[in-house]
C-alpha cells in the first residue's frame, strides 16, 4: 500500500499540472461515472493530502476524496486528453486539463463528497508529518494518542486516527532507528522518545517527497539507492542486522508483517 509520502506527491501533481484549470474527468471504466458528472468541467482549487487520502477540492464546494488503498495507482501524462495514451486496464476515472492528464486505477475509495463529509473524515484522521505544524500541536496530539493508550507502540503507528501516513516501511524502520521494541505499550514510552519519532517522521516521509523513494538509512539519504540498501530492517528477515550480529526478526503482527532486531530493539 502506498505510504503517505508519496500521495503528498500526487497532491503536488495535481497542484502543479491541474491547479486553477477546469478539469474534464470520465471515467472509462463506468463506476465513477455519476460521481465525474458532478466536478467534471470544473475548476480544481486545492489539492490536498492527509496521510493515505488525497483530497481534490473543485469551485462547486465539492471535492473527490481518493484513497489507493492496496491496488490502487497512478499515471501521469504531461499531454491534454486528446493525445493521452489509449486507455487500458480498468481505469476508474481519467482527468485532463489543456497541458496535462491522468489516470487512476484501482483505488479503493474514489467518490465526490460535500464539505460536511470532508470534515468528518479528517475529523477521524490522526496528524500527519508532512503537513504544516508550526505550533508543534500535531507533535503532541500524537504523543498524546500514543502515551494515553496500552496499545503496542508497532500497533499505533499503523492506525491512522493516531498519525496519519505511517505504512509498514516507515514503521519498521522509525521504530528501528528510535531502538524501541515494537510490542513496547505506548503508556510506557517516554514522551521525549515520542517526540523524536515524530520528528524522525517528518525528516524521513520529507525525503521520500523530494526522492520519490523512501530512504531511512542515514549514510544512503541522496542519489539512487537500490532497494536492498534503503532500510535497516524491512523485508531483511533472516539477514544480519546492520548494526550488530543479530539476525533481523519477521512475524505476522495484527494481520501484518512485522520486521525488527531483537537486540537493537529491546
Amino acid at each position: 500500500m502506498p505510504e503517505g509520502h508519496s500521495i503528498h506527491r500526487v497532491a503536488n501533481t495535481f497542484r502543479s499540472d491541474f491547479l486553477d484549470s477546469k478539469v474534464k474527468i470520465f471515467s472509462p471504466q463506468g463506476r465513477f461515472e455519476s460521481d465525474a458528472k458532478l466536478v467534471s468541467g470544473r475548476k480544481l482549487m486545492e489539492s490536498t493530502a492527509v496521510g493515505k487520502q488525497l483530497f481534490l477540492g473543485f469551485d462547486n464546494e465539492l471535492t473527490i476524496r481518493i484513497h489507493l488503498g492496496i491496488y490502487g495507482k497512478w499515471n501521469f501524462y504531461q499531454v491534454p486528453l486528446s493525445k493521452a495514451p489509449e486507455v487500458w486496464g480498468q481505469v476508474r476515472a481519467r482527468f485532463g486539463v489543456k497541458s496535462a492528464s491522468a489516470d487512476l486505477r484501482g483505488p479503493t475509495v474514489c467518490e465526490v463528497i460535500d464539505q460536511d463529509a470532508v470534515r468528518q473524515v479528517l475529523k477521524r484522521l490522526g496528524p500527519d508529518p508532512l503537513n504544516p505544524d508550526p505550533t508543534g500541536s500535531q507533535a503532541l496530539r500524537f504523543v498524546s494518542k500514543v502515551k494515553g493508550s496500552k496499545v503496542p507502540i508497532g500497533a499505533a503507528l499503523m492506525n491512522q486516527a493516531v498519525i496519519s501516513g505511517i505504512g509498514n516501511v516507515y514503521r519498521a524502520e522509525l521504530l528501528f532507528r528510535a531502538g524501541l521494541n515494537p510490542k513496547t505499550p505506548g503508556e510506557k514510552i517516554s514522551e521525549s522518545i515520542l517526540v523524536s519519532i515524530w520528528d524522525d517522521a517528518v525528516k524521513l516521509m520529507r525525503i521520500g517527497v523530494k526522492t520519490g523513494m523512501m530512504l531511512t538509512r542515514d549514510d544512503h539519504l541522496k542519489g539512487r539507492v537500490l532497494v536492498k540498501d534503503r532500510y535497516f530492517v524491512y523485508k531483511r528477515e533472516g539477514l544480519e542486522c546492520r548494526m550488530c550480529n543479530k539476525k533481523v526478526l519477521m512475524e505476522e503482527f495484527l494481520a501484518r508483517k512485522l520486521y525488527w532486531c531483537p537486540k537493537c530493539q529491546r
